[in-house]
């Protein structure tokens, strides 16, 4: 899914050079006319696509610099280049201070303007990072933040806005991976406790026989190793949130503990004379079914109605499919900016790949995908071939799962003119597409489709001297895709 860039423009003639220009460096135009239609799209639905804005400063209804006030006023971060046929120091200098990121001077050069759009894009991408992960550490992450197209992830965030209205404990189940503490974080970030301490504990990676001093703390010489006092992650998250991560992995013996500190609102510290206070606001979350563990004996069952009283399930990826191609999107842009990568964008089929794939490790998977796929890509844009791992388990598109891309298409250069095919001989095709194997037999009857396919085969090992990732290539599919025709097809290849 290619970055959305929005071209003001009221000069038609330009507007659709500019529209070529853009679409033929890999991303997707979108048009207004003049000034004022561009605001309505960016306060609208079509301004969450928008990663871009190229501006033309003089206009009529409204101008370039009374735009970019105007702008300034949505509170939307999207770089903006202005272009201008008076190229005078006074008019960037106006149109900078307005809030412009770029300027080029008509008549535009497209690989200026190439080159601006790439590294404002990374510039944006990694700033918006930074924020991010400014607020995730400030403990001011929002709901805002969170990328939920999809009917599915936008209950999720209308349950979790609720939540944030009150201290209410909240459990948030669902599958590894698909963000729980995400949510948990932006349920602290949107509550009073917003920019306190937001302290996440992995339940299932505490030694058993250490879970009660990292939870509760403990004094100085309460047990062997104790050389000095230790503050618990109650204490420490007090007047925050404490989330509980994986809490279904804490032993029978310290669930009982976690209760009374939650009924009581005190720890008892391992080695402690008496309780101390706490004031925590308590998120859990887990990957497992919380009833068949009250059932079996595993979890307790007055802890499991204390913990969730407000439940949210987050749905695993394969059921919020929409929210795959921004996800796409965003992890692009992110890794094109902290790795200096030149790929911008993602090819229809390569998106549709990803979106019949069902995604066991969810949204981290996604991620991990991602960041793999941005290092084998030699192109700007990601194509299937660069998920080898994720072809050879969606149905239709095995032959990328080995098969490298075309030559001219790893090289983003246009393929070289084919050579004029030899002149046709009795009995075979005449346009050239089968020149060199007969499709008839002698009796003028069609071959089947099976016979052809063998001789096609044969023939492009002869031609290609038995390379089979040539063959394969020239061909158009997989070289495991390749074996296995030749093996069913009786093929000799010695």
């Amino acid at each position: 899914m290619a970055a959305s860039i929005l071209i003001v423009e009221d000069d038609p003639v330009q507007r659709r050079i500019l529209q070529e220009m853009v679409a033929r460096f890999g991303y997707d135009p979108l048009l207004a006319e003049d000034g004022v239609q561009a605001l309505e799209m960016l306060a609208g639905p079509a301004g969450r696509r928008v990663s871009l804005i190229l501006l033309d400063l003089y206009m009529p209804e409204m101008d370039g610099i009374e735009f970019l006030e105007k702008f300034s006023g949505l509170n939307q971060r999207i770089p903006i280049i202005v272009q201008t046929a008076q190229g005078s120091i006074e008019t960037v200098v106006k149109a900078m201070r307005a809030g412009a990121d770029d300027f080029v001077v008509k008549p535009v050069n497209a690989e200026r303007l190439r080159v601006s759009i790439q590294n404002l894009l990374k510039v944006n991408a990694l700033t918006e990072e930074v924020r991010r992960l400014n607020r995730k550490v400030k403990g001011v992450l929002t709901f805002d933040d969170i990328i939920a197209e999809s009917p599915a992830m936008q209950q999720v965030v209308r349950l979790g806005r609720r939540a944030a209205e009150s201290n209410i404990p909240v459990l948030i189940e669902g599958e590894s991976g698909v963000g729980k503490e995400v949510i948990a974080r932006a349920i602290h970030g949107e509550s009073a406790r917003a920019g306190r301490a937001f302290v996440a504990v992995n339940c299932g990676a505490i030694p058993e026989n250490l879970v009660e001093s990292t939870l509760f703390g403990h004094e100085k010489g309460a047990f062997t190793g104790a050389v000095s006092k230790h503050i618990g992650k109650f204490q420490e998250a007090s007047g925050g949130s404490l989330f509980l991560d994986e809490v279904g992995e804490l032993p029978l013996e310290m669930q009982v503990k976690l209760l009374r500190a939650i009924q009581e609102g005190e720890v008892d510290p391992v080695g402690g004379r008496r309780p101390v206070p706490v004031d925590v606001r308590i998120i859990s979350a887990t990957n497992r079914n919380m009833i068949d563990m009250v059932k079996e004996g595993a979890f307790r069952e007055d802890l499991y109605y204390r913990l969730n009283v407000f439940p949210i399930m987050v749905p695993p990826l394969r059921r919020r499919l929409a929210d795959i191609p921004p996800l796409v999107e965003h992890f692009i842009h992110r890794f094109a900016a902290e790795e200096g990568r030149k790929v911008h964008g993602i090819t229809p089929r390569a998106l549709e790949m990803l979106m019949k794939y069902t995604w066991p490790g969810n949204v981290r998977q996604l991620e991990n995908a991602i960041f793999r796929a941005m290092v084998l890509a030699e192109g700007d844009l990601l194509d299937a071939h660069d998920f080898p791992q994720i072809a050879q388990q969606v149905e239709g598109f095995e032959e990328f799962a080995d098969a490298p891309p075309p030559v001219a298409e790893r090289a983003n250069d246009n393929p070289a003119p084919a050579a004029a095919p030899a002149a046709p001989q009795p009995g075979m095709v005449a346009d050239g597409m089968a020149v060199g194997i007969p499709v008839v037999t002698d009796g003028g009857h069609v071959r089947t489709l099976q016979e052809v396919e063998a001789d096609m085969i044969r023939l492009a090992l002869k031609r290609y001297r038995g390379q089979m990732s040539e063959v394969a290539r020239k061909l158009g599919i997989g070289r495991s895709t390749l074996y296995r025709k030749i093996k069913a097809l009786g093929i000799e290849t010695g």
